[in-house]
């Protein structure tokens, strides 16, 4: 599959990464020849020093036999020009980062009338996963699948927790609820569990069930669900823009706390609703008169993550129980991570797992179709939703005869709006949507056979 990528920042640089290391053919344009001579030195693909709106580079790097072009510059009209150019030039499908607000208002124009396949914009897709982080306070991180019947959580095994010691089966009779324990982090090892695997302190467990039975299963472990019903906001940007929009929306009441006196302006223009501070939200002072005792939650979005985690240590020290920080590098989101109780996003790595997920569905079989896909385990681990849309070697007989390759797991079965959990019996069928979870890359339900 051929990929051509225009722009290499952050995000472009993060899908040179993840194309490569899944085989993919990828030519990478940028106007700056330092950040093609970087790349180039890190990774075995091919780069072009110019310009993605140059007929001569376009057609150098192939545009007119990519399967995806792809166009993530900082400029969102630079963007658009891009993909039209490489469409007309015969480019099968095209996506493009488009930050502008009033640009994004216009997807669908913009789908239909400049032949954009996928429109990503960073900042809505990231306030959207930290929307659900609020909604399950409980997780370190949460997804749905099925247009969300169904969950997928992280969290922590603390040392005082009741599933420490425990085998896997033993939990299951214990509990009778329906959850599944589908992956286990342990240091830098990540498992796909069966039933012997023994839960330790300190593990990152990720279950998945219909959002009642996890909520139950939480409560029967000992950790509280504490629901989210006030939420300060660090960074007045366009993160905090759409999270406080939809925060809002699902009746949180909503503080955010902006240096600029003319963003704070906008804010407050754009949503009434909001309580809106004029401050240095780093400052212990600001944060304290502002209340931060009385928050349930505490969502660091400045553009410096020095200060991000700063922030948060202290909204820790606070006993704020839900804390969000925004991080742009890797390194230090793993470095919050590892003390365990912050929940983080890294707007790179949602751009690019959306662009990936697009890439992976174009390649699935004829036999099933890739709905959803979400890195997990810090990007060492895989959780697709597939939907079965014709009979194949995998269908209408049971698991049980079916040879599943190691490290893959049928984690939940979705039939007529009934989820369950799927043992040795249970049999795949034409229009039922099937969640897996797998350390390896695969895209379609076909692969899953060893």
């Amino acid at each position: 599959m051929n990929v051509i990528i225009v722009g290499g920042g952050k995000v472009g640089r993060k899908l040179v990464e993840d194309f490569n290391g899944e085989d993919y053919d990828v030519v990478l344009i940028d106007i700056k020849s330092s950040v093609c001579e970087r790349v180039q030195d890190d990774f075995d693909v091919m780069c072009l020093n110019g310009s993605g709106t140059d007929l001569e580079i376009l057609n150098a790097a192939g545009a007119d036999r990519a399967d995806l072009f792809i166009a993530v510059t900082d400029d969102d009209a630079f963007n658009a020009l891009c993909v039209v150019m490489a469409k007309k030039l015969g480019a099968k499908r095209c996506a493009a980062r488009v930050r502008n607000r009033e640009y994004f208002k216009q997807t669908d124009f913009m789908r239909s009338a400049l032949g954009i396949n996928l429109i990503v914009n960073p900042e809505y897709a990231t306030a959207n996963e930290i929307s659900r982080m609020l909604r399950f306070p409980a997780a370190i991180k949460s997804e749905t699948f099925a247009k969300g019947r169904i969950e997928l959580i992280e969290f922590n095994v603390a040392p005082d927790s009741e599933l420490c010691g425990k085998a896997v089966y033993e939990i299951y009779k214990k509990y009778k609820i329906k959850v599944l324990i589908c992956a286990v982090c342990r240091g830098d090892e990540v498992y796909i569990p069966n039933g012997d695997f023994v839960i330790n302190r300190g593990d990152k467990l990720h279950i998945t069930a219909p959002h009642r039975d996890l909520a139950k299963f939480m409560r029967e472990i000992g950790v509280i669900q504490k629901k989210v019903r006030t939420a300060m906001l660090i960074g007045g940007g366009r993160i905090s823009f759409y999270l406080a929009s939809q925060l809002l929306e699902s009746g949180i009441r909503v503080k955010i706390i902006e240096q600029n006196i003319n963003r704070c302006q906008e804010l407050a223009e754009y949503l009434p609703k909001a309580d809106i501070v004029c401050g240095d939200g780093t400052d212990k002072n600001v944060l304290d008169e502002e209340g931060i005792d009385n928050v349930d939650s505490i969502v660091t979005l400045t553009g410096i993550d020095e200060e991000n985690m700063i922030i948060s240590m202290y909204a820790k020290t606070r006993n704020v129980d839900k804390i969000v920080t925004k991080v742009n590098r890797v390194s230090f989101a793993g470095l919050m991570e590892n003390m365990g109780v912050y929940s983080i996003v890294t707007p790179k790595n949602i751009t690019a797992n959306i662009i990936i997920r697009y890439a992976r569905a174009m390649k699935s079989a004829a036999d099933t179709e890739m709905l959803t896909l979400y890195r997990i385990v810090d990007n060492k681990a895989e959780a697709m939703e597939f939907i079965v849309n014709r009979e194949s070697e995998i269908t209408s007989k049971p698991l049980s005869e079916i040879k599943i390759k190691k490290n893959v797991l049928i984690a939940a079965i979705l039939r007529r709006n009934k989820m369950f959990l799927p043992d040795g019996n249970s049999t795949l069928e034409v229009g039922d949507t099937v969640i897996v979870v797998t350390t390896r890359h695969i895209s379609s339900l076909g692969e899953i056979v060893g």
